[in-house]
């Protein structure tokens, strides 16, 4: 039987759009292999234009939601996003203070599309939120509202400063906790309209990878790249600041070793490519010089076809790893003549093996080079 799901409660507010907020949560977590709970803080009337209207519950209700989840389902993270009163983020402190849980804090002051979701006492009552998060993960106007990296340095707290709107074109996060190495991660910006609700979805993935097990730095990488993998899957919906694509990624980060691709040999070039196309896959690399194309089915599995590949077994097996170091290592531990990986130009992680009967396996890390290569049609 496999493992039940990790249990993430996100306390936030609701979004009627879908894009941000609880709903945005739900649909990281579940793509992610969690189980979702909630505790709604406020309802919204709002959509890629902007927040229209607004209604906070009371802290007595979002209490009870939180306790009616923790008492009987029990919690493995905590995810806390929009709040919209000093009285609930208070509640919610008196709530949490006591579980050993990782507790991912998205400080929510302004939405995507430039809404006020927090008021000067709000701000000012999420000090006890900071000091029992396990991390924070402000935006640029947040960081600065909370007094910017000297105050955060002066609090001893880990943080998350997020780059998507500093409006260059190379992004950078920031991780910075006491008496550590400042940790980065930059990328290339991905030019969309569609950013409504990335830091929530940030937020409750960093949740849902902590409660499974990963380590903060590693959470953190494989949140980002669930993040990118969705701006670029954004169905396109709304006129202005639309939502992204969660139900596209497909559950695309869990699971080590997860099988991913499987290249076969070909004799004639066009006639596979007409074949593959033809049984309804969906053509996502064309490289006739080369005798390669690649084809993708929903959720991202690959099959690829190599008029070059008849002298190196029946198959090649593709296994994408989380850490493929690390595993790679594990498997050399248990006698598996596994060689040490090695960067590829075409920005994979890459190591070999040979199975019994001569086909290839190859164990790599790409992240979201590997769904999004520069070379996709």
């Amino acid at each position: 039987m496999s493992a039940k799901p990790a249990r993430i409660l996100s306390i936030a507010g609701s979004d009627s759009s879908g894009g941000a907020g609880i709903q945005a949560d739900i649909k990281t977590i579940t793509m992610l292999g969690g189980y979702a709970m909630t505790a709604v803080t406020a309802i919204t009337a709002q959509n890629t234009l902007g927040v229209h209207s607004a209604e906070i519950l009371s802290a007595d209700m979002v209490a009870a939601q939180i306790d009616a989840c923790i008492n009987d389902m029990g919690v493995d993270a905590v995810k806390i996003g929009m709040l919209g009163a000093p009285q609930i983020a208070n509640i919610v402190a008196d709530r949490l203070e006591q579980l050993a849980v990782p507790i991912i804090f998205d400080p929510v002051m302004v939405a995507t599309s430039g809404s006020v979701l927090a008021d000067s006492d709000t701000i000012a009552a999420f000090e006890r939120l900071l000091s029992i998060a396990a991390l924070t993960t402000p935006n640029l106007a947040e960081l600065d509202a909370l007094g910017g990296d000297s105050a955060m340095a002066q609090r001893r707290v880990a943080y998350l400063a997020k780059g998507g709107d500093s409006g260059k074109d190379t992004l950078t996060d920031r991780l910075i906790r006491p008496g550590r190495d400042e940790l980065r991660w930059s990328a290339e910006r991905i030019e969309t309209r569609h950013t409504h609700g990335t830091g929530c979805t940030l937020s409750s993935a960093i949740a849902t990878f902590m409660a499974s097990g990963l380590a903060l730095g590693q959470a953190i990488e494989r949140a980002r790249e669930f993040v990118r993998l969705a701006l670029y899957d954004a169905p396109g919906f709304g006129a202005q600041s639309g939502p992204l694509g969660h139900q596209a990624v497909r559950m695309d980060l869990i699971g080590e070793p997860r099988l991913n691709q499987i290249t076969l040999a070909a004799t004639n070039y066009q006639e596979a490519v007409l074949f593959y196309r033809a049984i309804g896959l969906t053509q996502i690399v064309d490289s006739p010089a080369n005798g390669y194309a690649r084809f993708e089915s929903e959720g991202g599995v690959t099959v690829s076809i190599s008029t070059g590949h008849g002298g190196t077994g029946a198959a090649s097996i593709y296994l994408e790893c989380l850490d493929v170091d690390a595993y790679t290592a594990m498997l050399r531990e248990h006698g598996i003549a596994c060689p040490a990986p090695a960067d590829q130009s075409w920005g994979w992680r890459e190591s070999w093996i040979t199975d019994p009967g001569g086909n290839r396996v190859c164990f790599y890390q790409a992240g979201e080079i590997r769904r999004y290569p520069p070379w996709r049609i």
